[in-house]
């Protein structure tokens, strides 16, 4: 499930298909304006100690907000450690309950020393930054807000209580739905030896199961975010409803694709990931026509 240069360059290529050289260039020239009007703005600062101090305000402001989500993140990085074995059982409980009614006695088996005990690490951080997660949105709004007019403040929070949420469902989805789907597909291809010279069993390794377990949840979870950034991209004016529509065709393509390098080479999670994806879509063309009607009304 790792991600090498071919597969970006392949989602970079249907990227390009699917918005257009056109778009793609427009939205660069529009970065490029936006930063030339940032240095002609802070070129134009009354002094040059205003603009130092802001600066410097800024800086401050920043370390803070970095200083207080890494804290955070430490902490229960600390607590998750010591639940670890508890957070263990919950993401094995699927594997469990798919080999519950085996007449083969399951278990998970570590081949390293160190295998398990870092395992344990591995688990505590990401519960740890699953959790930090909404924490560290807040302390980007309290950044950012003070720099914000009114209707752009209540234009931007629903998107920061909206991404938490959809990541969690995309996480449910795995944990309830498609992991124990792919286990019982996996454990299909068990062969108890009658037609083979050997039995073939699987014998899971703890490192190698909870690495998979955390990769999907994190893959669809990033994924589920699809309709936030269409909403975005449709408030800055980049896309519209009936853009969408026209270009479904190569949407389809490149969220197969995207599917098919995010998740493991088995079609359960592949159609897991990619079917939603689809739905999410399609209620982000209603999403992005109901912006549009509401600057419609507000024009």
């Amino acid at each position: 499930m790792s991600i090498g240069f071919w597969q970006i360059a392949i989602v970079v290529i249907l990227v390009v298909l699917l918005f257009g050289r056109g778009k793609i260039s427009s939205l660069m020239g529009d970065v490029a304006k936006g930063i030339k009007s940032f240095k002609k703005g802070m070129a134009q600062d009354p002094t040059e100690d205003q603009a130092k101090n802001i600066t410097e305000n800024n800086d401050q402001e920043l370390r803070k907000r970095l200083i207080q989500s890494f804290v955070c993140l430490l902490v229960l990085f600390v607590i998750c450690y010591i639940f670890s074995e508890e957070i263990y059982n919950f993401l094995v409980a699927p594997y469990a309950e798919a080999v519950k009614n085996s007449e083969i006695q399951r278990r998970l088996i570590f081949t390293a020393l160190q295998e398990t005990f870092l395992t344990y690490i591995k688990v505590s951080f990401f519960t740890a930054f699953f959790f930090t997660s909404p924490f560290i949105l807040i302390q980007i709004w309290k950044f950012i807000a003070p720099g914000l007019y009114e209707h752009e403040k209540s234009a931007i929070m629903p998107y920061l209580v909206v991404t938490p949420i959809l990541f969690l469902l995309g996480g449910m989805l795995v944990y309830y739905l498609i992991m124990p789907l792919a286990i019982k597909f996996f454990l299909s291809f068990e062969s108890t030896g009658i037609t083979t010279s050997l039995p073939i069993q699987l014998e899971a390794k703890v490192n190698e199961y909870l690495s998979l377990v955390m990769k999907l949840i994190f893959a669809f979870g990033l994924s589920f975010q699809l309709p936030v950034v269409l909403s975005l991209l449709a408030r800055v004016g980049f896309v519209d409803s009936e853009f969408l529509k026209t270009r479904r065709k190569y949407v389809v393509i490149i969220i197969f694709t995207a599917a098919a390098i995010l998740t493991p080479p088995d079609p359960i999670t592949q159609i897991g990931l990619a079917i939603p994806l689809l739905i999410l879509y399609e209620l982000s063309i209603i999403s992005v026509r109901m912006i549009e009607k509401k600057v419609e009304e507000n024009a």
